[in-house]
C-alpha cells in the first residue's frame, strides 16, 4: 500500500498505490489561499453550486485551511453545521477569528490528526476536499475515518487539478487523475457517482458512502 520513492519537485518521496504524495503547504501558504483572483481562476462559486447543499446540511471540510470554502458554505447550511477541519492549529485559529467577525455561529473549528479527521461516526452529510488530499501523509487511515464519519448514503466531493491537464500551471505532484482518485477512494468502500466537468483547471469526482 505505501511505498518509498525518490522525492519528485514537490514530493514527499512517499507513495500511496502508486502515487507519490505531496509535500503539506504549511500554514504561510495563507496568501495564497486567500488571493484576490482565485474565484476567477477557479470558479469558486461553481464549485459550491455544484455541491447541491441543503440548508440542514451537516458539511465537513477537511484539510479547511484559512477557511476559504467555509466560510462560504456556512450561510448555505444555515440550520446545518460546517466542521473546518485541520492539522494544523495555526490554520484553526484564523478560521475561529474569522467566524467570529462574520457571525457564522454554525462554524465548528476541529483539530485533526495526520490519520484522524476527529469527527464523529455519522456525523456528516457531505465531506469537502480541496486541492488538500493528494497531500495527506496517510491517506488509507484518513479516508477511513473519513467514511467512518459520513452518514449512510453520504456524499465527498474530492476537488484536484487535472493530471490529465498538462496545461493546468500546476506541480505534477500537486494534481490528481480521476482514474487514480477512484482507485483510492474506492479502496476504501466509497462508490464513484460522477465527475461534474464545470471547473477550468479541477475535477470535482463525487463519492458515496454506500
Amino acid at each position: 500500500m505505501y511505498g518509498t520513492c525518490e522525492p519528485g519537485e514537490g514530493g514527499s518521496g512517499k507513495t500511496y498505490m502508486g502515487r507519490e504524495i505531496a509535500e503539506v503547504m504549511g500554514h504561510f501558504g495563507v496568501g495564497w489561499l486567500e488571493r484576490p483572483e482565485r474565484e476567477r481562476e477557479e470558479r469558486t462559486d461553481l464549485l459550491v453550486g455544484a455541491m447541491k447543499l441543503k440548508a440542514t446540511d451537516s458539511v465537513a471540510d477537511i484539510g479547511a485551511g484559512s477557511g476559504y470554502f467555509t466560510m462560504r458554505i456556512a450561510p448555505i447550511v444555515a440550520e446545518g453545521v460546517v466542521y473546518a477541519t485541520d492539522i494544523q492549529k495555526e490554520m484553526l485559529d484564523i478560521v475561529t477569528e474569522r467566524a467570529l467577525e462574520e457571525g457564522a455561529h454554525n462554524v465548528m473549528p476541529v483539530l485533526g490528526e495526520i490519520d484522524d479527521c476527529g469527527l464523529e461516526a455519522n456525523s456528516v452529510d457531505v465531506v469537502l476536499f480541496v486541492d488538500a488530499y493528494h497531500e495527506f501523509s496517510h491517506p488509507w487511515e484518513m479516508m477511513t475515518s473519513i467514511v467512518r464519519a459520513l452518514k449512510p448514503g453520504g456524499r465527498v466531493y474530492l476537488v484536484e487539478y487535472r493530471l490529465e491537464d498538462p496545461l493546468v500551471p500546476i506541480k505534477e505532484r500537486h494534481k490528481m487523475s480521476e482514474e487514480q482518485a477512484r482507485r483510492e477512494m474506492e479502496a476504501v468502500g466509497l462508490r464513484f457517482v460522477e465527475n461534474v466537468n464545470v471547473l477550468p483547471q479541477q475535477h470535482i469526482m463525487v463519492f458515496e458512502r454506500k
